[in-house]
């Protein structure tokens, strides 16, 4: 061999696997550098006449990682491929498929100016699909089992099937299955392939969350994941509002612009409010998808447009998320939630500068959205006049403004009077909200859930006395509501909804 690397693939199996062209370099070398000898076709290997046979298996008992393991013996085998005779590099499988060491020898050897030469080998791929009896082009993903343990949330399209490769233990079987559950049910069959394509072929389906309790792990094992039932991605429901929109979709759904659709998005938001507040998953499930429904038409619309795509939507939050927390995703410390708050604040600050260079802003109050719902939106009013020091410098300046506001109010003498002075205590009673750490909206809005709940117990308590609430007088009706509150705030009494429906949700979508 001149100088340079070859690099072989020994196949997924047995010597009876090889390629000829492998076989052929094979019977040609005097030397064989193997990264590992824990591989079946070995042993045929090295009982090769005047053949010498060298492992960097003791090198990972060394390494405090793979990564450094990787580098370690693609520039080892580098330097070999120097010399007169180069060097032959074997590998299980195909070279391309899974091999970390080989990406990183293509890299150090073209710096180098040295020349590499890849001979195929049958990867693991096709004994695993021949086991399994499915198609690869039928959508089939390929995932690596190290970067799938090191993440939190899988990269995989849930609505296809996917092949997990060289499940080595089942310690990172375990961080693999944790991840893949952010995505998959715990009970999802999935399938184990052990040593496929040799005689110790084994295949066999368990549920996800037994799959780190599976004996016989090994540098030969692969998991399939077989697609979820029903649509499942992003991407399928990207599908399924796209054919709505489209020619022959549905006529409504065309008519659909980004105006017509903002009272929708107002009324889905409410509902997942109501589903949060009552507690109930499946209301919330339901909920959080008619919202879903909501940002996937808007998107669709702005793709026909030519606008903006989804691709742009979720690479901006993103971004944002990683911006802004950079305790977690850069080298920023910080002691606890506070800190945080300090630091998100900062980093905010910074955004808004560096978007005013480009538009500069008026007002303070600039962004502060004008559909809001009126008491969320007075809070956001305040908290960004407080950022500039328009505040009460202590919480008692506030109790007394509502106090000067409610006398005010008692003296106005007109209907607009009395409706300007009302917006005026009802602003500084939001602003004792933000000084309590308090957000108004949701104060209010279980307060009125809270007024249902004994009212509706007020109304069951008439009607068993047999009492008509428009007969009593006020004296009789607070003795009622008074027993109302009494019973349904008594630890012991069930929650009742937590809601005054006034008529049927609007089923238009």
């Amino acid at each position: 061999m001149p100088p340079g690397v070859t690099i072989v693939g020994l196949g997924p199996g047995g010597a009876h696997l090889w390629t000829e062209a492998a076989r052929r370099v094979f019977a040609d070398s005097q030397e064989i550098w193997l990264r590992t000898a824990r591989h079946p076709g070995v042993e045929e290997l090295a009982s090769q006449p005047g053949l010498r046979v060298h492992s960097f298996d003791a090198w990972y008992d060394e390494a405090a990682d793979f990564a450094s393991l990787y580098e370690r013996i693609a520039r080892r085998v580098v330097e070999l491929g120097q010399r007169e005779q180069g060097v032959v590099y074997a590998v299980p499988g195909h070279p391309s498929v899974g091999e970390v060491t080989v990406s990183l020898i293509r890299r150090m050897a073209q710096e180098a100016g040295l020349p590499v030469r890849i001979v195929p080998g049958l990867s693991f791929l096709e004994p695993v699909l021949t086991a399994l009896g499915i198609d690869a082009l039928d959508g089939l993903q390929i995932a690596d089992a190290d970067q799938l343990a090191a993440m939190h949330h899988p990269l995989l399209d849930p609505d296809r099937p996917a092949l997990v490769a060289q499940l080595y233990s089942r310690r990172q079987a375990a961080q693999v299955k944790l991840t893949l559950m952010n995505s998959y049910p715990e009970d999802h069959p999935v399938t184990l392939v052990h040593a496929a394509g040799t005689e110790r072929e084994r295949v066999f389906t368990i549920p996800l969350y037994e799959l780190d309790r599976q004996p016989g792990i090994d540098h030969l094992t692969t998991l399939y994941l077989p697609p979820l039932a029903g649509a499942a991605s992003l991407s399928a429901l990207q599908e399924t509002v796209a054919h709505l929109r489209a020619p022959d979709g549905c006529p409504w759904d065309r008519e659909q612009t980004h105006l017509s659709l903002r009272p929708y998005l107002l009324e889905e938001a409410y509902e997942v409010l109501t589903a949060l507040d009552a507690e109930d998953r499946v209301a919330l499930i339901e909920e959080l998808g008619d919202l879903l429904l909501q940002i996937v038409l808007h998107v669709q619309i702005a793709a026909e447009e030519g606008d903006f795509l989804m691709a742009d939507v979720i690479r901006t939050i993103d971004a944002k998320l990683r911006r802004r927390h950079p305790h977690v995703f850069g080298a920023v410390a910080v002691s606890g939630v506070s800190e945080v708050l300090v630091n998100w604040e900062a980093i905010k600050r910074s955004e808004r500068a560096r978007a005013e260079e480009v538009t500069p802003r008026e007002s303070i109050l600039d962004g502060v959205p004008a559909a809001m719902p009126a008491l969320a939106r007075a809070q956001a009013i305040a908290e960004r006049v407080a950022r500039v020091g328009f505040d009460w410098p202590n919480v008692q300046g506030v109790l007394e403004k509502i106090g000067e506001e409610a006398r005010e109010l008692a003296v106005a003498a007109t209907p607009e009077a009395r409706a300007t002075e009302l917006g005026d205590l009802l602003t500084a009673v939001v602003n004792l909200a933000r000084w309590l750490g308090v957000d108004a909206e949701s104060a209010l809005r279980t307060a009125n859930d809270r007024f249902c709940r004994r009212f509706r117990m007020l109304e069951q308590l008439a009607a068993q006395r047999g009492l008509e609430l428009n007969a009593l007088d006020i004296h009789a009706l607070d003795a009622l509501w008074e027993e109302a509150k009494a019973l349904v705030d008594a630890p012991e009494v069930a929650k009742t909804p937590d809601r005054c429906e006034s008529h049927p949700k609007d089923e238009a979508l």
